[in-house]
C-alpha cells in the first residue's frame, strides 16, 4: 500500500485530471490526500453563497472519492504569481512530511491558468530526493481547459507516457465530476460530460483499453 498526494490548483483539477486513478488508488488500498492550494473568497466575483456551496462540493468529493485527508491552503484563486511560490513551498514541504507520499500528481506544468503553472512549480521544489527520500513517483496530469489551450509549443508540450486503464472507474469519475455541476457545460465546452468521455476513450485507445488516464511521468525512482 501507498500513500498517494494529488495536489490541485483549483477544485475539480483533480477529478477531471486523476479521477479515475484516485479510485483505483483507493480500491487497491492506498491512502489518498488531497492539496487544494487556492480557494474561493467572499468578493465582488464569488458571493457568501458560491464560497459556502465550494466548501460542501469539496467535503462531497472527498468522501466519494475516500480521500483520507484534505489540505486548503486558501490563497485566492486567479491570484497566484511568482511571489506567492516562497510561501507555497513551505507549506506544501510541511505537508509532504507529515504525509509522507510515494506517489505525487501535480497539475501540469505549462497549463493555460496562471494558478496551475505556480502551483506545479512549487510541488516540484517539494521533490528534490535528499529533502523528500519517501517519494519515488512524480506524475504530471492533464485538466480539460487548461493543458489543451496552453501556448502550442514545443517546451510547452503535455507529452503522455504513463497511462492508467479506468475502465471500471469510468462511470464513477463522471458522478463525482457532476458534483461540481457549475463548472460543467454542454458540448463543445471543454468540460462537458462528454468530452470527458471523448478524452478518456482517446487515451484508452492509444494503450488499448476502453478508458484511460494519460500522465507524464516527471520521475520515477524504483526502490524499496
Amino acid at each position: 500500500m501507498s500513500n498517494v498526494v494529488v495536489v490541485s490548483a483549483h477544485p475539480d483539477d483533480e477529478v477531471l485530471g486523476v479521477g479515475g486513478t484516485l479510485l483505483k488508488h483507493i480500491k487497491r488500498g492506498d491512502t489518498v490526500y488531497w492539496i487544494v492550494t487556492t480557494g474561493l473568497i467572499e468578493n465582488h466575483i464569488f458571493s457568501k453563497e458560491r464560497v459556502e456551496s465550494r466548501k460542501q462540493e469539496i467535503k462531497e468529493v472527498e468522501r466519494t472519492i475516500g480521500i483520507s485527508k484534505t489540505f486548503l491552503l486558501r490563497y485566492p484563486t486567479m491570484s497566484l504569481s511568482s511571489r506567492s511560490v516562497i510561501e507555497m513551498v513551505s507549506d506544501i514541504s510541511e505537508i509532504f512530511n507529515e504525509v509522507k507520499p510515494e506517489i505525487v500528481y501535480c497539475v501540469n506544468r505549462s497549463d493555460a491558468h496562471s494558478d496551475h503553472r505556480v502551483t506545479f512549480d512549487a510541488v516540484m521544489a517539494c521533490t528534490k530526493s535528499f529533502r523528500y527520500p519517501f517519494i519515488k513517483k512524480v506524475l504530471m496530469y492533464e485538466c480539460l481547459s487548461e493543458t489543451e489551450f496552453a501556448p502550442a509549443l514545443p517546451e510547452k508540450a503535455f507529452i503522455p507516457n504513463y497511462y492508467v486503464d479506468i475502465s471500471n472507474f469510468m462511470d464513477n469519475k463522471i458522478k463525482t465530476m457532476q458534483i461540481y455541476d457549475s463548472e460543467l457545460g454542454e458540448h463543445p465546452f471543454p468540460r462537458s460530460i462528454e468530452n470527458i468521455k471523448a478524452l478518456a476513450t482517446y487515451r484508452g485507445a492509444s494503450v488499448g483499453v476502453k478508458y484511460a488516464e494519460a500522465f507524464q511521468l516527471i520521475k520515477y525512482i524504483d526502490k524499496d
